[in-house]
């Protein structure tokens, strides 16, 4: 069986050793919530990992804001190299969702732009928990907004095993209704190529190759290849960036897109949609809204024959309730559902993700309720949908909360909470002085300059990105080497660019909200807050 096996030079210290004997205590106990409360500094990620490493179970961990969740992804890889550890955040570069405005009657079409990398980080991390047991993801509060049944999921895979009958169109028609898309030329993730007799397979995931190669009706031989970093480069040839395939008896081939529905299921669930329709268009048209009750068939009837055509549609997820037989209202299938029974969950600085997961589900209501209204929509659009905080509730098994300064919610919830206020380092608190504002940028860059020459970095705060922006230009014209940060940073980016601080390509970094819970940078030893 795999086992997580942590792998750090540091050995626990301070208040370390006691905090994670009563944390992993208090698991083996069937303790449901339990809080870790660590003050700054005193290592609580290294307390979490080593929890992980002595409990041996699938754990889930979540964090409120994207930066944090990805250096804690960087952080938990180096703990377990040898082991899952996934990333699963919302996959937007650029997010508008579906709205309408009855003031002005502006309809705002969704509108998104999808990094390609983090959808297969997405579907990589899905994978991991459904087939291994030691795995481990950190995932933003996006993690509990519907994204499909994990057992469909896993049952609409296809097994393939080395000397299995098939036939070779049947099985090409399978790897289209699984939503991979035929190209022999601009290859990517998801996409399929038939050579021959010879079919070429890249999962959604990105990270290896399925060759299957085909004698007759029967699968000769079936190769995987070596693990691909950074796509395929310029060529888009495998074979310069994947040089070397290995054999194996069997392999799993998941759907390329986390909507797939089985054809059977497909029929009766238009037939339920139909009815749906039916229903809402009298509805609308006995409060005389013709106009909606148009829009929304035209609109519907689309959808619906490209379902039965094709087996997918955009927005498909809206009709999520009927695909997957949920009863209205029923909690939809989220990330936490794909943790394994048994599995652990971490809240990372919950007294701001715990709020964050509590809010979610009445803001998506709020939007959607007006799209139905006005015929933009079905009523089941509605189970389409984050967790509302009862049913996160419900579905959560053990659970630990680690924040420095944990919520109500938090201190009520658990029968145990494991203080973590010696750090291991014996550093104190940072001393805190008040300057003027006057010549404030021209006593700023001498602080740099101090701090630069003995080796630190510097983390400065700004009111505005404009200014931010402006400022790290500035400082960069007077031979500062600086950067700016924040939210229009695309998600994969902002990680690189406080990496490149700590490891001196900048001397200092200029953002709006660098003051974030979790954030650890050792090498920071300033931190100037502009306008205070």
């Amino acid at each position: 069986m795999l086992k997580f096996d942590l792998k750090t030079k540091y050995r626990p210290a301070g208040d370390q050793p006691q905090a994670i004997a009563k944390l992993v205590a208090g698991l083996r106990r069937k303790l449901k919530y339990q809080t870790l409360l660590g003050v700054t500094g005193s290592g609580k990620t290294f307390t979490m990992a080593s929890v992980i490493a002595k409990i041996q179970r699938p754990t889930l961990i979540i964090s409120h804001n994207k930066t944090l969740a990805a250096q804690l992804y960087e952080e938990f890889k180096e703990f377990f190299p040898k082991n899952e550890v996934h990333y699963f955040v919302s996959y937007y570069d650029y997010y508008q969702p579906e709205a309408y405005i009855p003031q002005t009657d502006t309809y705002i079409e969704k509108d998104v732009k999808i990094n390609a990398e983090i959808d297969r980080l997405r579907h990589a991390a899905t994978q991991a928990l459904l087939a291994r047991p030691d795995t481990l993801v950190v995932a933003s509060v996006s993690c509990i907004y519907n994204i499909g049944s994990p057992t469909e999921y896993q049952a609409q895979s296809l097994t393939i095993k080395r000397g299995q009958k098939i036939n070779r169109q049947m099985l090409l028609r399978q790897l289209i209704g699984l939503q991979y898309q035929r190209n022999d030329l601009a290859l990517a993730a998801g996409t399929f190529r038939v050579l021959g007799e010879m079919i070429e397979i890249w999962p959604p995931t990105g990270q290896n190759i399925i060759r299957l190669e085909i004698w007759g009706d029967k699968i000769a031989q079936i190769l995987i290849s070596g693990e691909i970093k950074n796509g395929l480069g310029k060529s888009n040839t495998w074979e310069k960036y994947v040089p070397r395939f290995k054999r194996v008896s069997a392999v799993s081939v998941y759907p390329a897109k986390f909507w797939v529905a089985e054809q059977k299921k497909i029929k009766p669930a238009i037939n339920n949609i139909k009815r749906e329709l039916k229903q809402q268009l009298d509805k609308l048209k006995k409060q005389e809204k013709l106009l909606e009750a148009e829009r929304l068939r035209r609109r519907t009837l689309f959808d619906l024959e490209m379902l039965a055509e094709v087996g997918y549609c955009s927005g498909m997820e809206n009709y999520s309730g009927h695909l997957e037989a949920r009863a209205p209202g029923s909690p939809p299938f989220t990330l936490i559902d794909y943790l394994p029974k048994g599995g652990l969950l971490m809240v990372d600085e919950s007294h701001m993700t715990i709020p964050q997961i509590r809010g979610m589900h009445s803001g998506d209501q709020a939007r959607k309720n007006v799209l139905v209204e006005h015929g933009f929509r079905l009523p089941s659009a509605l189970d389409n949908r984050p967790l509302k905080f009862t049913e996160f509730e419900r579905k959560i098994g053990q659970t630990i909360f680690v924040s420095a300064t944990p919520g109500d919610f938090e201190k009520k919830k658990s029968r145990l909470i494991a203080r973590q206020i010696i750090r291991p380092t014996g550093l104190l608190d940072p001393s805190v002085e008040i300057r003027s504002t006057a010549n404030q940028i021209p006593d700023l860059m001498a602080e740099i300059k101090k701090r630069t020459a003995k080796k630190q970095r510097v983390l400065v705060t700004t009111l505005t990105k404009r200014l931010a922006e402006d400022l790290a230009d500035y400082l960069a014209q007077r031979k500062i080497k600086a950067h700016f940060l924040h939210s229009e940073i695309k998600t994969l980016e902002r990680p690189g660019i406080l990496l490149n601080l700590r490891r001196g390509k900048f001397d200092a970094v200029v953002g709006i909200n660098l003051l974030r819970e979790g954030l650890d940078l050792p090498e920071v030893s300033l931190v100037a807050i502009l306008d205070a």
